[in-house]
């Protein structure tokens, strides 16, 4: 593979918001990793052959700390189990289904997430009063993103 194509490839994956990109050309392969805090992704190059031996472990990133912060919110998270638009009322217009302070329990909807053209409602999993809203109406949400405080 030639350098500009290796400089392109490292440009894309610079500029883009992928991890990693891992592209495979005859019997060259190349994998370019982000490294969080890297202004430059690193690149490991190599051939078909070499595969069988192991590839270097990647750098050690510290283990989130399993214990709660204080800035960490307290309640129960209902989070987005999907890529999509989050919308708070069923329609432009009406009413939201969920406001705070407002108490729910489980199965009352949420919020809807459109994805793909398909409308997904998001149901409470526990009783409790809604503490927070986190998402934006209109608002793209991302898989596991924080929706909801419920406490």
């Amino acid at each position: 593979m030639d350098l500009r194509k290796l400089k392109t490839l490292i440009d894309l994956v610079a500029e883009s918001g992928i991890a990693e990109l891992e592209v495979t050309e005859g019997e060259d392969k190349v994998r370019i990793v982000k490294q969080a805090g890297a202004h430059v992704p690193a690149v490991a190059a190599t051939s078909i052959t070499s595969l069988a031996e192991p590839m270097p472990p990647a750098a050690a990133v510290p283990a989130a700390p399993t214990t709660p912060t204080a800035d960490e919110p307290k309640g129960h998270q209902v989070k987005s189990p999907m890529v999509g638009t989050f919308y708070r009322a069923p329609g432009p217009g009406a009413k939201a289904f969920v406001e705070v302070g407002q108490a729910v329990k489980p199965g009352d909807t949420l919020c809807i997430i459109e994805a793909m053209k398909l409308l997904n409602e998001i149901e409470a999993e526990v009783t409790g009063t809604v503490k927070e809203i986190l998402a934006e109406n209109g608002q793209a949400v991302e898989y596991g993103q924080v929706l909801f405080l419920i406490s």
